[in-house]
């Protein structure tokens, strides 16, 4: 199977997944809410927030170890594969032990003044923070297999897992609906073994199917290769915690000049934004181990084209479902919320531009990791990434409008993916700047333009309902299709989606 059907496939395993969790999701949701009542449920979200601020460590770590185990498997390189695994195994179940002593330290200053929870609920929400520590260091254990499903592409067992995942979650919540007694007590504990249910599916099945799962610390261990792995990881942290920085920056700057209102309305932004990325992000967790196993096999040229392949199809995900949302944003929002705050519509238009610019050179960033040699990269995007911060709080200190916050993001993120990314692409990975510049970047923009033009006249010219609404989408949608397959895709490309659609129709059939 050639790697480009093996992502197309891998890509539906997930979207398959995705669409069976989203659904049990909701409906657990829903059951855990009416079990606990808003009060108790909202004591486990204040609580499992505490703990997950530190979730952007695990994330680092995480990175480095499938950078490391996908470049290898690409190598074909099954002893370092064993060492890999090892140092990561030790370096996980040091992470979770750390984890664990700083999170108990940290529960005495969050019981003590931080978190207002009420004093009849205080021995519940310990117990809920002592089992969602467990809980944390069970995730961090299983980083290691995890990373070898997807240096392995097998995706079909992740979203198994995922499912299973699912599964438990909705049991559990059925079980703490007809408990009698502390639901809230039962529901963390129960919580907590989720990960540890997770990890032994997983840890089995990986000693079983992979031989480079060997658990021998001892005979498989490496320092220069701890140094290594703990080298990118860090460079991968400062990257990381920067972004979280900002992140929760923006809600505190938003905050201190316009209110909780402008808060509301940041939020559903960020709501909106995150559904919509669930189509292209799945797509890239099926391709970027892809190409790091190119990059480690020594295949330089096919892993670029993977990755502005990949790109093209990422921005493509993203911009046929966005931009007909951001044209109807106000009818959109109208009917999924009875008031809608004040700012909402424009923060939410503004906030999918800027995904779509990110999308646009998305992979772009994996090539660069993939070389392993990410140290001033991570340090010119942190760097960059403080200066929108403080550049919006200047503007709203002059008395600048709360939107002014995307703007700013905007720019920044154009000059980040289109001058910082494209020129270390350049400098690492060998990218043809030019070239991709004129048949890439230049043509996505122009297709976004033309295809957009009918919609946004539509907009403007009929009244605001549903069949505005539906006009606009199909209008959108199949201009955005013809124009993307016959300005933005080469001849091989075209011949990936032929046979993807040959293969539907033979499936139907």
């Amino acid at each position: 199977m050639s790697t480009a059907h093996r992502v197309i496939k891998n890509t539906g395993f997930l979207y398959g997944k995705m669409a069976i969790t989203m659904f049990i999701s909701l409906y657990t949701t829903r059951l855990v809410l009416n079990a606990l009542g808003a009060s108790d449920f909202g004591i486990f979200n204040v609580v499992g927030g505490a703990i997950a601020m530190l979730g952007f460590l695990h994330a680092a770590m995480s990175s480095a170890t499938q950078r490391f185990m996908s470049f290898y498997e690409g190598k074909g390189d099954k002893e370092k594969q064993k060492y890999i695994f090892n140092v990561s195994s030790v370096l996980h179940f040091g992470i979770a032990i750390g984890l664990v002593l700083v999170l108990l330290v940290a529960g005495y200053f969050f019981f003590n003044g931080i978190l207002n929870i009420p004093a009849d609920r205080m021995f519940a929400a310990k117990v809920i923070y002592g089992s969602l520590i467990l809980s944390t260091a069970f995730t961090v254990m299983s980083v290691p297999y995890e990373a070898v499903l997807n240096a392995h592409e097998n995706m079909l067992y992740y979203s198994i897992v995922g499912i299973i995942e699912s599964l438990l979650k909705l049991a559990v919540a059925l079980i703490i609906v007809y408990h009698a007694g502390d639901k809230l007590v039962l529901y963390g504990i129960l919580m907590a073994v989720i990960p540890f249910i997770t990890r032994t599916i997983m840890q089995v099945y990986c000693h079983n199917k992979y031989v480079e799962c060997v658990i021998a610390p001892k005979k498989y261990f490496e320092k220069s290769l701890m140094k290594e792995m703990t080298s990118f990881a860090g460079w991968s942290f400062l990257g990381t915690t920067i972004s979280m920085i900002t992140n929760y920056g923006q809600g505190i700057v938003l905050n201190m000049f316009f209110g909780t209102i402008v808060n509301a309305a940041q939020g559903i932004a960020n709501q909106i934004n995150g559904q919509l990325m669930v189509f292209s992000s799945s797509m890239l967790k099926a391709l970027n181990p892809a190409i790091v196993k190119k990059e480690g096999s020594g295949e330089r040229q096919n892993m670029l084209n993977m990755a502005i392949t990949g790109g093209k199809f990422s921005f493509a995900l993203l911009a046929f479902f966005a931009v007909p949302v951001i044209i109807e944003m106000p009818f959109i929002l109208r009917l999924w919320l009875k008031n809608v705050p004040e700012y909402t519509i424009i923060f939410c238009r503004l906030l999918l531009v800027k995904t779509i610019i990110e999308q646009m050179v998305i992979t772009l960033s994996t090539s660069i990791s993939a070389t392993g040699q990410i140290k001033q990269y991570q340090i010119t995007i942190s760097l960059m990434a403080i200066i929108p911060l403080v550049t919006t709080y200047g503007f709203f200190y002059l008395g600048f409008q709360p939107w002014v916050l995307y703007v700013v993001y905007i720019i920044h993120v154009s000059i980040r993916s289109f001058v910082v990314t494209v020129f270390f692409a350049n400098q690492l990975c060998a990218l043809n700047v030019k070239d991709f510049l004129l048949n890439v970047i230049s043509k996505e923009a122009i297709i976004l333009v033309f295809a957009a033009l009918l919609p946004v006249i539509l907009h403007y010219k009929m009244e605001i309902g549903f069949y505005r609404a539906l006009l606009i989408v199909m209008a959108y949608m199949v201009s955005f299709s013809l124009l993307f397959y016959f300005l933005n895709l080469t001849a091989k490309e075209k011949g990936i989606i032929h046979t993807l659609v040959q293969r539907v129709i033979k499936v139907k059939s």
